[in-house]
């Protein structure tokens, strides 16, 4: 069984900068795609990026060039270092783990079944 662990959520301003992790805690196979989605009570999980399949990495529009996401291979943690956040940003963000997860649909939610408990985004 998979368990991942996010922290790093806090309520920035407008403008500012976060780079919360996802640590995968038990039983992770390495390497593994390495998504995060978010999401705002009433609407549907979104995929905003992902990275794996050989280093390869996808990002939603709605922060593309604002959000880079990486890997830390020494133990398989993920970062998403998020620039010029915007109120819409606010949501909780979740990263996830599916071993059976295809890059192209790397932003797809049901390519993966296990899930981070999330961290909460709150831009002012």
């Amino acid at each position: 069984h998979v368990q991942l662990v996010e922290s790093g959520g806090a309520s920035p301003p407008s403008g500012g900068f976060l780079n919360p992790s996802c640590e995968p805690t038990k039983n992770t196979a390495s390497p593994a795609p390495m998504p995060c989605f978010r999401q705002v009570p009433g609407n549907e999980r979104e995929g905003i990026a992902a990275i794996g399949w050989g280093g390869r990495t996808f990002y939603a529009d709605a922060v593309k060039d604002r959000f880079t996401i990486s890997v830390d291979t020494a133990n398989d943690t993920g970062y998403l270092q998020m620039n010029d956040l915007r109120p819409e940003d606010t949501a909780m963000y979740y990263c996830a783990a599916g071993a059976k997860a295809r890059a192209h649909y790397a932003l797809r939610r049901t390519e993966y079944n296990y899930w981070g408990q999330g961290t909460q985004v709150t831009v002012s």
